[in-house]
């Protein structure tokens, strides 16, 4: 029983006892005191330090995306930015994407333009927590950092990217299939990522997120 909850319980008996008498006869008699750090203090402390994306594949930012076909089918989208080139790297259009299609368009990247360092993505869906996705971080040495409950400002970089994309491109255009949305998505992907309008110009930090794999040095 913690202090809090014993004066309450001699304040139901006696009406008399102060909490800071009943603090100094817990403390006299060396009676348990059951300690309750501040959560929110703990939790803000097991973010890792702001770092600096200084390089390509320093850090890529991944989401999803989803619209509608002509003919009202919904489709998704994953989105892949580079975070100091701010390039779109790949935006995979399909009508289910799970977790093996995002480690397969990862996979086309690596192979393409090398190994990221750190893999940044929000933390729900199973696309993005699941083993397949954690196998393949792994086996490549990639950290995986998922933004913190309630924090979008977390994976900024591919959502002020996803906004442009909406804006731009899927409110703008008319899919009247898979296939078409795919070819016209791809192309604007490439139009945009060669004129340099992709994610705005912004300071490349990496905001704090939760990590999950770390096995690269500093």
């Amino acid at each position: 029983m913690n202090t809090t909850a014993s004066h309450r319980t001699v304040q139901k008996g006696t009406g008399q006892v102060s909490k800071n008498r009943l603090y100094r006869l817990y403390r006299e008699e060396s009676l348990s005191l059951r300690y309750r750090p501040n959560r929110k203090r703990r939790a803000q402390m097991s973010h890792p330090a702001r770092a600096r994306a200084t390089a390509a594949n320093h850090a890529w930012s991944l989401d999803f995306v989803a619209d509608l076909l002509a003919g009202g089918q919904r489709f998704r989208a994953l989105t892949i930015v580079d975070v100091f080139t701010r390039e779109a790297l790949a935006i995979d259009v399909g009508q289910r994407l799970g977790a093996s299609d995002v480690v397969r368009v990862l996979e086309e990247l690596r192979l393409r333009r090398g190994t990221p360092r750190t893999l940044l993505c929000d933390n729900y869906g199973s696309e993005l927590i699941s083993q397949v996705m954690d196998l393949w971080a792994y086996h490549h040495k990639v950290e995986i950092a998922f933004s913190r409950p309630g924090k979008p400002t977390d994976n900024a970089f591919v959502e002020s990217f996803n906004g442009t994309l909406r804006d731009e491109c899927l409110n703008a255009r008319w899919f009247t299939s898979l296939t078409d949305a795919k070819e016209q998505i791809e192309q604007w992907r490439v139009e945009t990522t060669r004129v340099g309008l992709t994610v705005p110009s912004a300071k490349c930090h990496l905001p704090n997120m939760s990590v999950r794999w770390a096995y690269r040095p500093n």
